[in-house]
């Protein structure tokens, strides 16, 4: 480990998070699961990410593995980008992190967590969970402020300064496989998901070979205006219960649970696969399977995985 990777598992191990925050509150052949039984692969960098109209465009997103949509309080919606196989110089903006992200880290091996604070009563929960939370006041030189933006949708991570290097693809350990299709599907052109205050449509670029988005009826493009399209969506049928935590405004958060099991939809390839899910527990990855039990691939590329509420 480097001297500045054991300086910050030091300062976080003596309870870092527990300060306030800022004001917030494939195409290619099939391998099996990325999960190791040799302990540990590396740690991933996993980072809170706003998603209202006043963070776009969002930087960094393009160079995440994995972009997980869940709903939050007002029914917006937040992004949690997952980093493994590259590390890019910037991310953000960073927002606050929620219960819901805790079960859904549990499946990486000691994942790092940068967010900009939470819930006061939420932060010795996070303290207590095996993660390394890095908010600004435990790694303040990792953070700055973006002057061409108002805060709280200013703050933004410089990942090199939290990770010394990306751990590779072994680091994902979620379940997800890669390769051909499955047999079947619909075709399909577009995909929208709406919350109650959020929507989004997934588009299928042929020439890209992914699902163009866009957020709220507009375009979802990276900082220098290239438009996101994953080569997987996922959409989760989840449950999504009231949680015990509230925001400053007294809105109750949503809790998403993502262990259990359900159907989900996935796109690939222009095509719709309906599916299902299972994680048995919060240290598992998530299986998708056929109706017949068969496993199912996703494509080569970055995938994202939409919660949605099931009916």
């Amino acid at each position: 480990m480097s001297a500045l990777a054991a300086a910050l598992a030091l300062s976080l191990a003596a309870g870092c998070t527990s300060g306030p925050g800022p004001a917030d509150d494939g195409r290619g052949t099939d391998r099996p699961p990325s999960r190791t039984d040799t302990g540990t692969v590396g740690q991933i960098l996993a980072v809170k990410i706003d998603n209202v109209r006043a963070a776009r465009p969002q930087t960094g997103l393009d160079a995440a593995d994995i972009v997980y949509v869940e709903q939050v309080e007002g029914g917006l919606s937040r992004l949690m980008a997952v980093y493994a196989t590259r590390l890019p110089k910037t991310v953000g903006p960073v927002r606050s992190a929620r219960e819901s992200d805790l079960e859904l880290l549990r499946q990486f091996d000691r994942p790092v967590l940068a967010f900009s604070g939470a819930q006061g009563k939420l932060l010795p929960v996070i303290d207590k969970e095996p993660l390394e939370g890095v908010t600004p006041q435990d790694a303040e030189d990792a953070y700055y402020r973006d002057t061409g933006k108002t805060s709280p949708h200013n703050l933004y991570l410089r990942p090199g300064r939290v990770l010394p290097s990306a751990p590779g693809e072994a680091a994902l350990t979620t379940g997800f496989r890669y390769g051909p299709a499955p047999d079947g599907g619909t075709p399909a052109a577009s995909r929208a998901v709406r919350y109650p205050s959020a929507r989004f449509t997934f588009t299928w670029s042929q020439e890209r070979r992914g699902w163009e988005v866009t957020t709220d009826g507009t375009p979802t493009v990276t900082a220098d205006g290239r438009r996101l399209a994953p080569a997987t969506v996922v959409v989760q049928y989840v449950n999504v219960r009231r949680s015990g935590y509230h925001d400053v405004l007294g809105n109750h958060t949503p809790y998403t649970e993502t262990v259990g099991s359900g159907t989900a939809e996935v796109l690939r390839d222009g095509t719709s696969h309906d599916v299902r899910w299972q994680r048995p527990t919060a240290a598992d990855g998530t299986r998708f399977t056929t109706r017949d039990g068969k496993p199912v691939a996703f494509a080569e590329g970055q995938v994202w995985v939409v919660f949605a509420q099931a009916s």
